[in-house]
């Protein structure tokens, strides 16, 4: 019998809402992995290679496009570029796991065209005041870049009707269970499972 296909979960939201924490709810759980996404940024101080991200130069992300390695990939604020390489799904399905991408709007509605079966999450701040502050009190961003970011996230805010579910995030604790019930709940899908039901319904004489 071949591995079943991992169960893909997407989870988007804008940046400030809290989405990689929610990721990290949702990694709590038997199970799951996390699909690291390849990106020409540079790292922050806080961030190192192969943790979230993979940091790669600009001509080997080109190499990784031309040779067909994404899964979804864009360029955010017309100048770094982000994608999501295959083979994790392929190491999900060889490890029996389900697989996590944290990806944007973009991202996601690429992957959800290749793989309709994926469930896609997207991650809500109660506010504008409140995601404001939440990116100021990060200390990372210039004004100019705050003010970007708040502008690109009522743009992607509209494509929430999208998404298979959306989580307010008012209450990180309240919206991890949140995410951890969808993700449990996908999986018990009848069309992920249809192969185990038809097995218990051979033992029935069904």
């Amino acid at each position: 019998m071949s591995a079943q296909e991992p169960l893909i979960l997407i989870v988007s939201g804008p940046s400030g809402s809290g989405k990689s924490t929610l990721v990290e709810k949702i990694l709590e759980l038997p199970g799951t992995m996390l699909s690291i996404s390849c990106t020409t940024r540079a790292p922050r101080k806080t961030e190192s290679d192969g943790k979230w991200y993979n940091f790669v130069s600009e001509a080997e992300f080109k190499s990784m496009v031309e040779q067909g390695d994404f899964l979804e990939y864009a360029q955010v604020f017309g100048k770094n570029w982000y994608g999501t390489p295959k083979r994790w799904v392929g190491q999900a399905r060889d490890a029996g796991k389900d697989l996590v991408l944290e990806i944007d709007v973009q991202g996601a509605l690429q992957v959800k065209a290749k793989l309709p079966g994926a469930v896609s999450m997207f991650v809500l701040p109660p506010s504008r005041a409140e995601l404001e502050q939440r990116i100021r009190r990060r200390g990372q961003d210039s004004q100019d870049e705050i003010e970007r970011r708040l502008e690109r996230a009522g743009k992607e805010m509209l494509s929430y009707s999208s998404y298979d579910f959306a989580i307010i995030n008012d209450d990180v604790e309240r919206a991890g269970k949140e995410a951890q019930a969808i993700a449990l709940g996908s999986r018990c899908r009848v069309t992920r499972n249809e192969d185990r039901i038809r097995e218990i319904l051979k033992s029935f004489g069904g």
